[in-house]
Protein backbone atom coordinates (compact mmCIF):
# COMPACT_ATOMS: atom_id res chain seq x y z
CA UNK A 1 0.00 0.00 0.00
CA UNK A 2 3.07 2.47 0.46
CA UNK A 3 4.47 1.90 -2.23
CA UNK A 4 1.05 2.56 -4.74
CA UNK A 5 0.57 5.79 -2.89
CA UNK A 6 4.34 6.45 -3.48
CA UNK A 7 3.23 6.00 -7.58
CA UNK A 8 0.46 8.06 -7.20
CA UNK A 9 1.15 10.92 -5.50
CA UNK A 10 5.01 10.86 -7.44
CA UNK A 11 5.35 9.20 -10.84
CA UNK A 12 1.56 8.95 -11.72
CA UNK A 13 1.53 13.22 -11.17
CA UNK A 14 4.11 13.22 -13.73
CA UNK A 15 2.46 11.11 -16.29
CA UNK A 16 -1.40 13.01 -15.76
CA UNK A 17 0.52 16.20 -16.46
CA UNK A 18 2.30 15.12 -19.69
CA UNK A 19 -0.84 13.37 -20.85
CA UNK A 20 -2.70 16.17 -20.28
CA UNK A 21 0.38 18.78 -21.45
CA UNK A 22 0.86 16.61 -24.96
CA UNK A 23 -3.32 15.96 -25.75
CA UNK A 24 -4.10 19.51 -25.25
CA UNK A 25 -0.92 20.36 -27.69
CA UNK A 26 -2.33 17.40 -30.01
CA UNK A 27 -5.75 18.64 -30.14
CA UNK A 28 -4.91 22.52 -30.58
CA UNK A 29 -2.71 21.34 -33.53
CA UNK A 30 -5.14 18.85 -34.95
CA UNK A 31 -7.73 21.60 -34.67
CA UNK A 32 -5.56 24.10 -36.61
CA UNK A 33 -4.81 21.79 -39.39
CA UNK A 34 -8.21 20.66 -39.90
CA UNK A 35 -9.31 24.47 -39.87
CA UNK A 36 -6.24 25.34 -42.67
CA UNK A 37 -7.88 22.31 -44.75
CA UNK A 38 -11.85 22.95 -44.74
CA UNK A 39 -12.23 26.39 -43.97
CA UNK A 40 -9.30 28.33 -44.18
CA UNK A 41 -11.08 31.45 -45.15
CA UNK A 42 -11.58 31.80 -41.52
CA UNK A 43 -8.01 32.57 -41.20
CA UNK A 44 -9.11 36.07 -43.31
CA UNK A 45 -10.89 37.69 -41.35
CA UNK A 46 -9.94 36.94 -37.66
CA UNK A 47 -9.29 40.10 -36.10
CA UNK A 48 -7.24 40.44 -32.61
CA UNK A 49 -9.16 43.68 -31.92
CA UNK A 50 -12.46 42.37 -31.87
CA UNK A 51 -11.34 38.58 -31.01
CA UNK A 52 -10.02 40.29 -26.96
CA UNK A 53 -13.33 42.13 -27.32
CA UNK A 54 -15.34 39.30 -27.50
CA UNK A 55 -13.55 37.60 -24.76
CA UNK A 56 -13.22 40.27 -22.17
CA UNK A 57 -17.01 41.08 -22.79
CA UNK A 58 -18.08 37.55 -22.30
CA UNK A 59 -15.71 37.62 -18.97
CA UNK A 60 -17.76 40.19 -17.33
CA UNK A 61 -20.19 38.93 -15.16
CA UNK A 62 -23.27 39.84 -16.64
CA UNK A 63 -22.14 42.21 -19.90
CA UNK A 64 -23.51 39.86 -22.37
CA UNK A 65 -27.28 40.37 -22.81
CA UNK A 66 -28.22 36.42 -22.07
CA UNK A 67 -26.30 36.22 -19.05
CA UNK A 68 -28.99 38.99 -17.67
CA UNK A 69 -31.97 36.38 -18.74
CA UNK A 70 -30.41 33.88 -16.22
CA UNK A 71 -28.55 35.74 -13.69
CA UNK A 72 -28.77 32.69 -11.20
CA UNK A 73 -26.94 30.27 -13.34
CA UNK A 74 -24.43 32.72 -14.50
CA UNK A 75 -23.72 33.75 -11.76
CA UNK A 76 -23.09 30.43 -10.37
CA UNK A 77 -21.23 29.22 -13.56
CA UNK A 78 -19.49 32.60 -13.02
CA UNK A 79 -18.20 31.61 -9.80
CA UNK A 80 -17.77 27.89 -10.17
CA UNK A 81 -15.42 28.25 -12.67
CA UNK A 82 -13.44 30.58 -11.22
CA UNK A 83 -12.86 28.96 -8.38
CA UNK A 84 -12.52 25.51 -9.99
CA UNK A 85 -9.15 26.99 -11.22
CA UNK A 86 -8.02 29.37 -8.33
CA UNK A 87 -8.49 26.83 -5.46
CA UNK A 88 -6.28 23.68 -6.70
CA UNK A 89 -3.88 26.89 -8.32
CA UNK A 90 -2.92 28.44 -4.90
CA UNK A 91 -4.28 25.57 -2.29
CA UNK A 92 -1.73 25.59 0.31
CA UNK A 93 -0.54 21.80 0.38
CA UNK A 94 -0.51 21.84 -3.76
CA UNK A 95 1.93 24.29 -3.64
CA UNK A 96 4.06 22.57 -1.02
CA UNK A 97 4.09 19.42 -2.83
CA UNK A 98 5.33 21.99 -5.96
CA UNK A 99 8.16 23.33 -3.73
CA UNK A 100 9.17 19.71 -2.48
CA UNK A 101 9.45 18.92 -6.06
CA UNK A 102 10.77 21.26 -8.36
CA UNK A 103 11.24 24.33 -5.51
CA UNK A 104 8.89 26.44 -7.32
CA UNK A 105 6.05 28.35 -5.26
CA UNK A 106 3.59 31.20 -5.07
CA UNK A 107 1.14 32.60 -2.58
CA UNK A 108 -1.40 30.62 -1.37
CA UNK A 109 -5.14 30.75 0.26
CA UNK A 110 -5.29 29.97 4.29
CA UNK A 111 -6.65 27.11 5.15
CA UNK A 112 -10.13 28.55 6.68
CA UNK A 113 -10.56 30.66 2.83
CA UNK A 114 -9.77 27.32 0.97
CA UNK A 115 -11.90 25.56 3.35
CA UNK A 116 -15.17 27.71 2.10
CA UNK A 117 -14.00 28.27 -1.41
CA UNK A 118 -14.17 24.63 -1.72
CA UNK A 119 -17.55 24.58 -0.20
CA UNK A 120 -18.83 27.06 -2.54
CA UNK A 121 -17.98 25.05 -4.94
CA UNK A 122 -19.45 21.59 -3.86
CA UNK A 123 -22.65 23.53 -3.40
CA UNK A 124 -22.51 24.81 -6.80
CA UNK A 125 -21.69 21.18 -8.12
CA UNK A 126 -25.11 20.51 -6.24
CA UNK A 127 -27.16 23.41 -8.17
CA UNK A 128 -26.22 22.22 -10.99
CA UNK A 129 -27.66 18.72 -10.38
CA UNK A 130 -30.86 20.00 -9.40
CA UNK A 131 -30.60 22.18 -12.02
CA UNK A 132 -30.57 19.25 -14.62
CA UNK A 133 -33.51 17.92 -13.05
CA UNK A 134 -36.10 20.63 -12.97
CA UNK A 135 -35.43 22.59 -15.42
CA UNK A 136 -37.38 21.45 -18.22
CA UNK A 137 -35.06 21.89 -21.47
CA UNK A 138 -32.10 21.08 -19.21
CA UNK A 139 -33.51 18.09 -18.56
CA UNK A 140 -34.46 17.18 -21.84
CA UNK A 141 -30.89 17.38 -22.94
CA UNK A 142 -29.42 15.35 -19.65
CA UNK A 143 -27.75 12.28 -20.53
CA UNK A 144 -26.26 9.90 -17.74
CA UNK A 145 -22.42 11.53 -18.76
CA UNK A 146 -23.46 14.89 -17.39
CA UNK A 147 -23.61 13.16 -14.22
CA UNK A 148 -20.67 11.26 -14.59
CA UNK A 149 -18.93 14.29 -15.42
CA UNK A 150 -20.22 16.18 -12.62
CA UNK A 151 -19.26 13.59 -10.48
CA UNK A 152 -15.39 13.17 -11.81
CA UNK A 153 -15.23 17.52 -10.91
CA UNK A 154 -16.56 17.19 -7.45
CA UNK A 155 -14.81 13.92 -6.43
CA UNK A 156 -10.94 15.72 -5.71
CA UNK A 157 -12.71 18.31 -3.75
CA UNK A 158 -15.08 16.72 -1.62
CA UNK A 159 -12.90 13.90 -0.90
CA UNK A 160 -9.66 16.49 -0.38
CA UNK A 161 -12.48 18.52 1.82
CA UNK A 162 -13.09 14.69 3.99
CA UNK A 163 -9.12 13.91 4.07
CA UNK A 164 -8.37 17.48 5.11
CA UNK A 165 -10.54 17.58 7.90
CA UNK A 166 -9.67 13.45 8.60
CA UNK A 167 -13.56 13.18 9.08
CA UNK A 168 -13.11 9.35 8.57
CA UNK A 169 -11.30 6.78 6.50
CA UNK A 170 -8.63 9.59 5.89
CA UNK A 171 -6.11 7.03 3.99
CA UNK A 172 -8.85 5.97 1.66
CA UNK A 173 -9.98 9.51 0.98
CA UNK A 174 -6.52 10.92 -0.13
CA UNK A 175 -6.32 7.71 -2.49
CA UNK A 176 -9.33 8.73 -4.24
CA UNK A 177 -8.54 12.72 -3.96
CA UNK A 178 -5.08 12.17 -5.94
CA UNK A 179 -6.52 9.87 -8.29
CA UNK A 180 -9.55 11.83 -9.30
CA UNK A 181 -7.73 14.55 -9.73
CA UNK A 182 -5.41 12.58 -12.01
CA UNK A 183 -8.41 10.87 -13.77
CA UNK A 184 -9.58 14.44 -14.36
CA UNK A 185 -6.22 15.91 -15.45
CA UNK A 186 -5.83 12.85 -18.13
CA UNK A 187 -9.50 13.17 -19.01
CA UNK A 188 -9.05 17.10 -19.57
CA UNK A 189 -7.82 16.67 -23.87
CA UNK A 190 -10.17 14.39 -24.45
CA UNK A 191 -13.60 14.92 -23.24
CA UNK A 192 -15.69 17.96 -23.05
CA UNK A 193 -13.88 19.18 -20.48
CA UNK A 194 -11.54 20.52 -23.17
CA UNK A 195 -14.07 23.69 -23.73
CA UNK A 196 -11.75 25.52 -21.38
CA UNK A 197 -9.32 25.37 -24.26
CA UNK A 198 -11.85 25.86 -26.86
CA UNK A 199 -14.38 28.51 -25.60
CA UNK A 200 -11.41 31.33 -26.01
CA UNK A 201 -11.18 30.02 -29.90
CA UNK A 202 -14.47 30.23 -30.01
CA UNK A 203 -15.37 33.94 -28.37
CA UNK A 204 -12.31 34.80 -30.99
CA UNK A 205 -14.02 33.15 -34.35
CA UNK A 206 -17.49 34.34 -33.46
CA UNK A 207 -16.09 38.02 -32.09
CA UNK A 208 -14.21 38.45 -35.48
CA UNK A 209 -16.89 37.19 -37.36
CA UNK A 210 -19.31 40.14 -35.86
CA UNK A 211 -17.02 42.70 -35.78
CA UNK A 212 -15.52 42.21 -39.06
CA UNK A 213 -18.02 41.13 -41.52
CA UNK A 214 -21.26 41.82 -39.43
CA UNK A 215 -19.87 45.14 -37.95
CA UNK A 216 -21.92 44.51 -34.47
CA UNK A 217 -21.67 43.16 -31.01
CA UNK A 218 -21.74 39.26 -30.72
CA UNK A 219 -22.80 40.08 -26.83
Amino acid sequence: MHAFINFIMGPMVWISFLIFFVGVFFRLYKMFLLVNKTEKFIFSYMSLKYSLRSIFAWLTPFLPVSTRKSPVFWGVSYIFHLLLFLVPLFLLSHVMLLEESIQLSWITFDDSIADILTIIIILALIFFIIRRFVVPEVKFLTRLSDFVFILIVALPFVTGFLAYHQAFAYSTMMIVHVLSGELMLILIPFTRFFHMFMAPFTRAYIGSEFGNVRHARDW
